[in-house]
């Protein structure tokens, strides 16, 4: 099953995607714009990956083509904790794809899924403090709320930078 949004569709990862991820894994430019620690990545290391895919998993991970079935970029819910009813939303689009309505339309359909199809109350994502662009989408144009800031917790290029922490919850937005 695909999850369509307006101007996107996520789907399931495949194989013959590990060229096109492994390419945004090894760019420094978008691997700058995100949290966690990053090493370059093999091929082998990328089917490594793939292998422990699993639609039984907590952590679900997508390719999100454009309009024109482009691969345009991943996103993914991560720890879904259905108990409780929430998870981490996260999402990586190709620079060359960016400031086109995509990112907008891939969090926007992944919240409606969320709360619509799985039955989740809470999303959350965190942002390195330099985003700025991921800062205005999830904040000014997706409605997503600011909780709080971890300081100094990402170091790069020699300094520490905050990771912001935002959310949404079901009732906040309308599905």
């Amino acid at each position: 099953m695909n999850i369509i949004g307006n101007l996107v569709t996520l789907r399931a990862i495949e194989k013959e995607d590990m060229l096109v991820m492994q390419m945004w894994g090894n760019n420094p430019d978008i691997q700058y714009m995100l949290g966690g620690w990053h090493f370059p990545t093999n091929l082998n290391d990328q089917d490594k990956w793939f292998a422990n895919l699993s639609c039984n998993s907590l952590n679900q991970r997508f390719l999100v083509l454009d309009k024109n079935g482009e691969k345009v970029g991943m996103a993914n819910l991560l720890n879904i904790n259905f108990k409780d009813g929430n998870a981490e939303l996260g999402l990586l689009l190709d620079p060359s794809f960016q400031g086109k309505g995509l990112g907008k339309d891939v969090v926007e359909t992944l919240v409606r899924y969320s709360f619509n199809e799985l039955r989740l109350n809470r999303l959350e994502t965190s942002i390195i403090a330099y985003n700025k662009p991921s800062l205005s989408l999830f904040l000014n144009k997706c409605n997503w709320k600011q909780e709080g800031v971890l300081r100094n917790w990402y170091f790069r290029k020699g300094k520490f930078v905050d990771k912001i922490l935002l959310s949404v919850l079901s009732n906040e937005v309308e599905l």
